[in-house]
């Protein structure tokens, strides 16, 4: 099939997600694709990055040669402190996300269902190693859940699904879904539009996921 839209790269997903982040947030990025998102803040926005580790007012990633690999995120990737930043048990990291603490957490996910459902520590494959982490904290305990992650699996099947079928980390939880291809709104109803890369249209993207898509809120989203 002949496309004639271009995929958004990981950093541009990165860039995308930025831009949303409002000023003097709190948010915490999960390990994966969404770390990209710190080097992408723009200039004169005050956010606030937290790691499930211990860690508030993260960085961007350090210049190659400069990485400090006793400062590292929930990833184990070398970060940044910035002026003001701490580091402190993690037991009081996780008092901040199961708190309300936090406004935004941005995760990655194996599925998402139209309505905001949440899959993303395992696919259930025998022998596979359950790795959820603070997933379930952060998708229950932040303000505003956001995932971040490619449209389609590496077999071309849409991760956004009209029910999870792999294990579930969060009911209802995600507000946003920022693909390679499009943006998208979780809600009651099913799927929103917000955005999506030029030349695919939402019908087109209903196309490609098999399920309807609303069209934009005519006022925010």
């Amino acid at each position: 099939m002949t496309t004639n839209y271009q995929r958004r790269t990981k950093d541009e997903m990165a860039r995308r997600i930025a831009q949303d982040i409002h000023d003097g947030a709190y948010v915490n990025l999960g390990i994966g694709m969404p770390t990209l998102v710190a080097n992408h803040l723009p200039a004169g926005v005050e956010v606030v990055l937290h790691s499930e580790n211990g860690i508030l007012g993260m960085g961007a990633a350090p210049p190659e040669g400069q990485e400090d690999y006793d400062l590292i995120n929930a990833g184990k990737q070398p970060v940044t402190l910035l002026p003001g930043g701490a580091f402190f048990h993690h037991a009081d990291s996780f008092a901040m996300m199961r708190g309300g603490h936090l406004d935004i957490c941005v995760l990655g996910a194996f599925q998402v269902s139209a309505t905001g459902d949440l899959a993303n520590w395992s696919t259930g494959e025998p022998g596979a190693i359950p790795a959820v982490g603070g997933a379930m904290d952060l998708a229950v305990g932040a303000r505003q859940t956001w995932v971040m992650m490619d449209l389609l699996t590496k077999k071309g099947e849409s991760k956004l699904v009209r029910q999870c079928s792999y294990p579930l980390t969060g009911l209802a939880c995600v507000k946003r879904i920022y693909t390679d291809l499009a943006t998208l709104a979780c809600t009651s109803a099913g799927l929103q539009w917000i955005d999506g890369v030029p030349g695919l249209s939402r019908e087109a993207l209903e196309g490609i996921v098999g399920l309807p898509i609303a069209a934009a809120a005519k006022e925010g989203f």
